[in-house]
């Protein structure tokens, strides 16, 4: 579990996160929502150590992780895995190779342990034999099923996804939210999702947070969303969903 106590931030004078807080439950996909600009993204780096809070606190299962010195942080930081938006894959490197490269960092595994996990890794997204290609040669999806590869391979406690379905077709964006899902049960992970995709809200938002204006504003999940009575978020919710209709 993640939770964030009484969390602001400022950029320039500029208050992007305000006072909030927020809890991201263990085994469940938590989804970050909000209109661009509204400081879901701050607050997912906030989470994560990428930027320093102002005010508050952010704890990994009781531990105090913004508290802490860099060095005390690395320790969490290899329970944490990371999928960025766009899969951000080394384009010089194989796909084996983008796999190994967070266990060449933070292990000292052999090279022939390294390769097994990351074949691992990549038979667990349904990708085979294409250890040898680059990312030149991939499909969107392949891609971001590569970057969830690079993602477990160090069986990361804690999982954190930046728009994973950016730049994908429906279908596929419906195979990479199911796959997200079914690991995040299978190893028991915490993971958060930042996302404008409300097919995966509907789908697998199993605890959803709702920023607006840097404030909290709404928290649920996929049962209760349709069913809320606070404006702004059915605003959001429902011209969001238009616009995906229609394109």
């Amino acid at each position: 579990m993640i939770e964030a106590f009484n969390v602001s931030k400022s950029f320039d004078e500029h208050l992007v996160l305000d006072d909030v807080s927020c809890r991201f439950e263990t085994g469940k996909c938590n989804l970050i929502i909000g209109q661009s600009g509204s400081g879901k993204t701050v607050l997912m780096k906030c989470l994560v150590g990428l930027f320093e809070i102002d005010k508050g606190k952010v704890e990994y299962d009781g531990r105090g992780f913004s508290k802490m010195s860099f060095d005390e942080m690395k320790s969490i930081r290899q329970e944490i895995g990371m999928m960025f938006q766009g899969g951000a894959l080394f384009d010089s490197m194989t796909v084996e190779e983008n796999v190994i490269f967070p266990l060449s960092m933070f292990t000292s595994q052999t090279l022939e342990e390294k390769r097994e996990r990351a074949n691992f890794c990549l038979s667990r997204v349904n990708l085979e034999n294409i250890n040898k290609l680059y990312p030149a040669e991939l499909s969107g999806g392949m891609k971001k099923r590569v970057a969830i590869a690079r993602a477990i391979a160090m069986n990361p406690k804690y999982l954190f996804c930046d728009e994973p379905n950016s730049g994908l077709d429906p279908l596929t964006a419906n195979v990479i939210d199911n796959l997200i899902s079914e690991i995040t049960q299978e190893y028991n992970m915490t993971t958060i999702i930042n996302t404008h995709d409300m097919n995966s809200v509907i789908e697998i938002g199993q605890k959803i947070t709702y920023i607006h204006k840097g404030k909290l504003w709404w928290e649920g999940n996929k049962d209760t969303i349709l069913k809320s009575d606070n404006e702004e978020l059915n605003r959001f919710v429902f011209a969001t969903e238009l616009t995906r209709k229609l394109k």
